[in-house]
């Protein structure tokens, strides 16, 4: 007799499993059994004979995303864990929406998940706001758990989801993480044989077309070839897309007691870039107090330059080792390499007559705007290089002590960052002063361009960073259906920064200024769970967190003195499931705040930066995911922020939005995303949804006050199974070509995507 052990962290593949139950419009599956690689582990038959023990794969493991929008499980808290389990608010976008929504990269998939903004930064970097608060200014997205720089325009074609941890997580990631976190999850190679190609047409000739390979190279192993080329004259935002990528993954040992992983990814952008529009005022006689967008553009008007561009990309090798112990403990140990570009040049956009300022000028109203209306176009540059090396292992483990039921998780981590920044010589300097043609309101497009060829770049600054992290936290069982969560996490962070400087005179020498700033930090969190069955899971949680001066890879002689800020997160929340676990309500009540904000006015001693400052934010979010019925699917995410306020604040600040009763920028009091389908027929099925967010301010606005209006959106989706290889759909998203403010800043705005019709079809084989 054979010997067949099934470990306490293997998969349930019972007929009636959760997973099992994830997609009910099919009643049965047409995938393989599971199969029974051999494992070097040693067990003893009836017989008194050692046979070789041996673990069962099952082949369905980490592909539920592609046919649910239900996420039962997540990997952003330092290992799989069921969402459950986890005292804290998390929104898991799956694969399945992220192909249902034609969502191309990892800003399109946040958009779906509510209570999250955008600056239109300056650089034009990624900052994005959860709860209204900054996630550490480019910082706080991860890669498979580990930081992810935001110096490349990221794409989708190689996740298996994103997931969005709310509130503090300074005791899972370190520095950053006052709003909450993001992680990518990469995919991984799985122990079956299936390829699919999506080839994508859309309007302004949009072509786009993602190959997934996944081939089973032994019972236990597996190789994933994914590559994606997209090109397209305009996004819906005035930007053209020339992109392509190409991640190859290595997996043996596939849920084996051993388990090694070998990656490398390759991104590469060459896209335009709208770094935005300015404000208008509607009458002459308004103040700026009633500044708006400019509602006659389209919101694909494209007015920078042809030679405008953003390019740039990301090379990235991973190896990882995990090492099952068989009593449900699990170690987990990666190195990751990664070296960053970006090197962009946008147009600043303004009316004329206003150079060097933010704001419109006071002679340019809705009134008197028309095609005639001359638009200045000045320069952006963000010319940059990032290299990082990250290690970490993580464990997590499950044992009695004390009477008690403990799971633990605990781990270290290393990271080395290094940031060039190149900036460009004036004539002065030696280099070459650039002047821009202006446009008219009614030229958008205009092609006009200038020759950068004999630009000379020099090392403008550069920041170096090491930070070494520890942490653990325990959940223990404390009665049938309470759990206590317990955690510490102690940060060291060692930053240098060097500032280069160039006088107006070629032959003279170059000027430096060195800064250095060493941080130690303890993270804290605690939390209670009370689960009074196997559908329902209650928790309250208090976490905090910590941001350094140097999260945004810059020092000057004050801010390399100062302190970091401090934040703590207060969550009261549920996450309910159907009885027949098809359909998932997360609900939550949260307090976020910043007990030390910093500011720019100096002290009286003029060394430091003032942590006077102090802010918070309190609201209500629900999530719904899931199948109420068995052929109606709903994802459904929706933030109420009815009190966002500064409570304190340096007396000289002027700035709106950090002035004591202020409500910050980019804090909509509402923010959502709704989106459902319907399976008509075996071979139909049809979705709609809409995208909305009420009036927001950009940030740090000279007084008076502006704010931007709200806004939603309308998309619709059809899609026709041909048979079981080739499936075709068709999606429109914007449906009225609505203009609204996306990303925002305080000078200009950057619009969302206008009306866009694609219509792809999918080869399965």
């Amino acid at each position: 007799m054979l010997a067949v052990s099934v470990s306490g962290w293997a998969q349930d593949t019972s007929p009636d499993s959760e997973e099992s139950l994830a997609n009910p419009v099919a009643a049965t599956t047409d995938l393989p059994a599971p199969q029974a690689p051999a494992n070097p582990n040693a067990g003893t038959s009836s017989g008194g004979k050692t046979l070789q023990q041996v673990n069962v794969v099952d082949k369905r493991e980490e592909a539920l995303g592609k046919d649910t929008v239900r996420a039962t499980s997540t990997s952003i808290g330092k290992g799989k864990q069921a969402l459950r389990d986890i005292p804290q608010s998390v929104t898991v976008v799956t694969e399945k929406l992220i192909t249902d929504r034609n969502l191309d990269t990892v800003k399109d998939a946040l958009r779906q998940t509510s209570g999250v903004t955008f600056l239109a930064a300056e650089g034009g970097e990624e900052d994005i706001r959860l709860r209204g608060f900054s996630l550490a200014g480019t910082g706080d997205v991860f890669l498979d758990g580990v930081r992810d720089p935001a110096f490349y325009d990221r794409d989708t074609f190689n996740l298996d989801r994103v997931e969005v941890l709310r509130g503090s997580a300074s005791l899972l990631f370190g520095r950053g993480s006052t709003g909450g976190a993001v992680n990518q999850v990469s995919k991984v190679p799985r122990a079956v044989d299936e390829n699919e190609i999506t080839t994508t047409l859309g309007s302004h000739r949009y072509r786009r077309i993602v190959g997934d390979f996944n081939i089973n190279t032994d019972p236990d192993a597996g190789l994933r070839i994914t590559a994606m080329r997209t090109q397209a004259d305009n996004n819906g935002t005035g930007n053209s897309l020339d992109k392509e990528g190409v991640a190859l993954t290595y997996r043996a040992g596939i849920v084996t007691s051993d388990e090694f992983l070998a990656s490398l990814f390759f991104l590469n952008n060459n896209n335009g870039i709208n770094y935005g529009l300015p404000y208008i005022r509607p009458r002459a006689t308004d103040t700026q107090a009633s500044n708006t967008l400019i509602g006659s553009l389209a919101p694909d008007a494209y007015y920078g330059l042809a030679s405008d561009y953003n390019a740039g990309g990301a090379k990235v090798a991973r190896f990882s080792h995990t090492h099952r112990f068989g009593n449900g403990s699990e170690l987990v140990s990666q190195v990751r390499v990664g070296d960053f570009e970006r090197d962009q040049r946008a147009s600043t956009v303004r009316f004329a007559g206003t150079a060097g300022a933010i704001r419109n000028p006071a002679a340019v109203d809705l009134g008197n705007f028309g095609p005639e209306t001359v638009f200045t176009r000045g320069t952006q540059l963000k010319v940059q290089d990032f290299k990082t090396i990250h290690a970490q292992s993580d464990l997590s483990t499950k044992f009695e002590a004390l009477g008690f039921k403990h799971t633990l998780q605990t781990g270290i981590d290393f990271a080395h960052e290094e940031k060039t920044v190149f900036a460009a010589r004036n004539a002065a300097q030696g280099g070459v002063d650039l002047v821009k043609p202006p446009t008219t309101a009614g030229t958008p497009n205009d092609g006009g361009s200038v020759n950068e060829g004999a630009r000379i770049f020099r090392v403008g600054n550069q920041f170096t960073a090491k930070n070494i992290g520890v942490y653990g936290q325990d959940m223990v069982q404390v009665a049938p259906h309470w759990k206590l969560l317990g955690g510490l996490r102690y940060d060291h962070l060692d930053g240098a920064y060097d500032n280069f400087t160039i006088p107006n005179n070629a032959a003279a020498p170059v000027g430096s200024t060195a800064f250095r700033q060493k941080i130690s930090e303890v993270s804290k969190r605690i939390g209670a769970l009370y689960q009074p069955n196997d559908l329902d899971s209650f928790h309250l949680s208090y976490g905090t967190s910590f941001n350094t001066s140097g999260d945004t890879y810059y020092y000057n002689a004050l801010s390399a003195n100062t302190p970091p800020e401090q934040s703590q997160n207060l969550e009261l929340g549920a996450k309910l499931d159907s009885a027949d676990k098809r359909f998932t309500t997360r609900l939550a009540v949260f307090r976020s705040t910043k007990t030390n904000e910093r500011n720019t006015d100096p002290d009286t001693a003029a060394t430091r930066l003032l942590l006077s400052g102090k802010r918070h934010a309190t609201g209500f979010e629900i999530d719904v995911a899931g199948r109420p019925m068995p052929k109606w699917e709903i994802f459904a995410s929706y933030t109420w922020l009815p009190d966002a306020k500064v409570d304190d604040a340096a007396s000289t600040v002027n700035t709106v939005g950090n002035r004591v009763g202020d409500r910050p920028g980019l804090s909509p009091k509402h923010s959502g995303a709704f989106f459902n389908t319907y399976q008509l027929t075996p071979q139909w099925r049809v979705g709609g949804g809409v995208n909305l967010r009420s009036r927001s301010a950009p940030p740090d606005v000279t007084a008076p006050y502006f704010d931007v209006p709200g806004f939603v959106t309308a998309d619709l989706l059809a899609e026709y199974k041909i048979n079981e290889q080739f499936l075709v759909k068709a999606s429109l998203s914007n449906l009225t070509d609505k203009l609204y403010g996306e990303s925002l800043y305080r000078g200009h705005y950057v619009p969302g995507a206008g009306r866009l019709l694609y219509v792809s079809l999918t080869a399965k084989f």
